[in-house]
């Protein structure tokens, strides 16, 4: 099944735990035993949902077929979600940005999203 590429969210603590171990480990990837990521079409509704308000949120862009065993499986609002089941490492990932909150508090998103 191709999607596109798929995205990873991450505060800028998560994003600095990251950078020193070379993989994501966020608390909820954690928790559920897999690495939620998002599709192009989903991204900014997941930043606006969980990453409002912050100062800046890390955004990184990978194919998955770089990744492994991504599975796209059922989530928020029935939808088919990418989750990696297995490490995500950072240096695979093809773009980054920072993102910073919108008039609304949201994360804004480059163009090329």
């Amino acid at each position: 099944m191709t999607h596109g590429p798929v995205y990873k969210l991450l505060t800028e603590a998560d994003w600095a735990a990251a950078a020193v171990s070379g993989v994501t480990a966020t608390a909820l990837d954690l928790a559920d035993g897999y690495v939620h990521l998002s599709s192009a079409a989903q991204v900014e509704e997941t930043a606006r949902r969980y990453y409002a308000g912050m100062m800046r949120v890390r955004l990184l862009r990978f194919d998955p077929a770089a990744l492994g065993d991504v599975r796209w499986e059922p989530s928020r609002g029935g939808d088919l979600f990418p989750h990696l089941y297995g490490p995500l490492e950072i240096a695979k990932a093809n773009a980054a940005w920072w993102l910073t909150p919108g008039p609304d508090g949201a994360p804004q998103f480059p163009e090329d999203v």
